[in-house]
């Protein structure tokens, strides 16, 4: 009988086929048989895109990285081999970590050029056309939700414009979006929901299931499952239960309803070995635990601007599209140990006979193939507590020892010779061991003795493909370059410039006309119905987080037609994501149709530094400039000085520069420069 140990310490793969190891302790016996039939059926491994732009910093890549970093994501049997592309359907509003550009301003407009997730699912089934896309809200645009804010209050509405988005990635770009959402964890509405699924019949996309609710599990698995078990209507418009962040576990009642329930989304960690081992042991133990059959990471990528919100919650990082640097994080590897060696329909073996716990710590599960030929086994020994991976603070370890197992098949799954296996150990001593394949197993009788250590993954597969693919090192990591400008010439129509992360509003370029060509323009007009705390501005933030002492220069555009009342350039913004609306800094805020100024330690107009009147504004473009050195800030328009102020606060001393706008509406920004007070580099 071959007989494999996998310990911290590994020997060389050859090695390890001719060395019996002296064993830990007594064998435990698993049995591996799809005699008693199957279990699930599963539904695949995914990562999402929003909540919200997530993917912003990623677009502007130079083409050679860029393709690389897609490849580690979407190709198959080489990086994670994603299985599930979820996106956000851009309301406008802020969403996490930035906005995403709505498909429809108001109900008579449409526009399907805007934001980039059209892009990134054009990507993604470049490299596998197999695999499925997902879209859910975070928010919506403010007309959505009418007088009240309130969604549901028009259920016809609210539905038209989420089968636009799917109809429109189908005409516009031959996208068929395989599964919906509700609401990014909000309250559903049954009516809604009922409506939606009309809706997508009637508009010819049938195809397209509705997971709902993308809620707390507290809701989904009681509220939810019972109206779904009393409401047959509801039964067959909803295909599966989805909830976030669902601890592994579901609820009896939500495995009565016969629905396929997914962990809509799980992670939301930090992409380090500690996060890697939250993820493996997720990956398997929603099956183990909660018949979970779909999972799909909260962020793809972390590819937005460090000190945003939840900064490094990607499966991987790429924030450096000036540089082209990228890093490919463990998690990565940790996914590729099922999604290289499993597909979307197979099926899990039943608990028991391929699928449970280790007796010393650990879990496994089994898939086989939909015509029997081939199956494949993961198994993990993480002494992390996977079931709250978003809070790896706070998180228990657990007990997990060395252990010998022996490995019983039966069934169809009889009768092998051989396996082929994929090893990882994570919290080693020195450099971890990720994601190795070793030497086919041998298998007699119909048994395969396996030591096993702590923190370890361990595939065996009847499938001979998998590997860890691998490019060139990417460029070094470097600094924002300095001194910066954009004219935004270069972009399309429609486009947002790539180093510019819209924070509240949308700012993309368009065509101004004249000598300024075309400038990048803020096109929020109203409040949305949002997803986490709002302000009636606009603004997007560039750069560096550590920036003090900076320089930031633009050319404005605010008549007073349909336009917001104001303009700002700031330095030093210290806060985005959802805690924009409360965001300090230097922000010199300008009037041109009142001639004025204010200084502000904050984005809101409650606190003034000081304010004052501006001569020499020209009706139409003008030049607005901010210069910040330790404790002063001096600003100028059209090239004078209208203040200079010399006891800045001491906090924050450091942050993003940013443009935008006093209140939602229309302005224009042009010729775009930042660079250190004396014109040199900043650090």
């Amino acid at each position: 009988m071959f007989k494999l140990r996998l310990t911290e310490y590994m020997l060389l793969p050859a090695l390890l086929s001719l060395v019996q190891w002296k064993s830990c302790c007594s064998f435990e016996v698993y049995n591996f048989d799809d005699t008693p039939g199957l279990g699930r059926v599963f539904d695949g491994i995914g990562a999402i895109s929003g909540g919200g732009a997530t993917s912003k910093l990623l677009v502007g890549y130079p083409d050679k990285e860029r393709n690389e970093i897609l490849d580690y994501l979407f190709k198959p049997n080489f990086g994670a081999s994603l299985q599930i592309l979820k996106v956000e359907i851009g309301s406008d509003t802020q969403s996490t970590d930035g906005t995403e550009s709505t498909h429809m301003r108001t109900p008579d407009e449409e526009n399907y050029e805007r934001g980039y997730e059209w892009w990134l699912m054009m990507e993604a089934k470049k490299r596998n056309p197999d695999i499925k896309l997902y879209g859910l809200p975070w928010g919506f645009p403010g007309w959505v939700g009418g007088s009240t804010g309130n969604i549901y209050d028009d259920p016809d509405r609210t539905s038209m414009y989420v089968v636009k988005w799917i109809n429109g990635a189908k005409v516009h770009y031959n996208l068929t979006v395989d599964y919906v959402g509700i609401w990014n964890e909000r309250m559903y509405n049954t009516t809604y929901i009922k409506t939606l699924r009309k809706d997508l019949d009637a508009n010819g996309l049938a195809s397209t299931k509705i997971i709902a609710a993308d809620y707390a599990s507290a809701y989904s698995w009681k509220t939810l499952t019972a109206e779904i078990l009393a409401d047959p209507q509801l039964a067959a418009a909803v295909y599966g239960i989805g909830v976030h962040h669902p601890g592994t576990y579901s609820s009896a009642s939500a495995i009565a309803t016969g629905k396929p329930l997914w962990a809509s989304e799980d992670y939301s960690t930090f992409n380090n070995q500690t996060g890697a081992g939250c993820w493996a042991r997720t990956l398997n133990q929603n099956y183990v635990n909660g018949n979970l059959t779909g999972c799909i990471a909260w962020a793809l990528i972390t590819s937005w601007y460090f000190d945003l919100p939840y900064f490094g919650h990607g499966l991987m990082n790429a924030l450096e599209p000036w540089s082209g640097h990228y890093e490919v994080s463990s998690p990565i590897w940790v996914t590729a140990h099922t999604t290289q060696f499993t597909r979307v329909g197979w099926k899990y073996l039943k608990h028991g006979s391929g699928v449970g716990k280790l007796t010393r710590g650990g879990s496994y599960v089994s898939l086989v193939s939909p015509d029997g030929k081939d199956f494949t086994i993961v198994i993990e020994t993480m002494s992390h507590n996977g079931s709250v991976c978003w809070n790896p603070r706070s998180i228990p370890w657990y007990d997990v020892s060395p252990q010998n197992i022996t490995l019983v098949f039966d069934g169809r799954l009889a009768g092998i010779t051989y396996i082929n296996s994929f090893f990882t150990q994570l919290h080693t001593v020195g450099e971890p061991t990720i994601f190795k394949p070793l030497f086919p197993m041998m298998v007699e009788n119909n048994r395969l003795d396996v030591y096993l250590g702590v923190d370890q993954i361990l595939t065996l597969t009847t499938v001979g493909h998998g590997r860890k693919g691998q490019y060139p090192h990417p460029p070094p990591s470097e600094p924002f370059p300095l001194p910066y400008t954009q004219d935004f010439e270069s972009y399309r129509i429609n486009e947002e410039p790539y180093l510019f992360a819209q924070q509240i509003g949308s700012f993309e370029v368009h065509q101004a006309g004249g000598s300024h060509g075309q400038v990048m323009r803020q096109m929020t007009l109203r409040m949305t119905v949002p997803f986490c705390n709002q302000t009636a501005a606009g603004i997007t933030i560039i750069g560096n987080t550590n920036w003090t002492d900076i320089y930031g220069e633009a050319d404005v555009y605010n008549d007073g037609t349909d336009a917001s009342k104001g303009v700002f350039i700031a330095a030093r913004v210290s806060k985005g994501g959802c805690k924009t609306d409360s965001s300090q800094g230097v922000f010199f805020f300008f009037y041109p149709q009142e001639n004025a100024y204010q200084l502000a330690p904050t984005l809101g107009r409650g606190s003034i530094l000081q304010g004052g009147y501006v001569r020499g504004v020209n009706k139409g473009w003008n030049n607005i400039s901010l210069n910040v050195q330790g404790t002063t800030a001096v600003g100028k328009v059209n090239d004078e000085i209208v203040f200079t102020y010399s006891n800045l606060p001491s906090e924050p001393n450091q942050g993003f520069v940013a443009v935008g706008t006093g209140s939602l509406g229309y302005a224009d920004f042009d010729n775009v420069k930042i660079m250190s007070p004396s014109g040199t580099y900043v650090p």
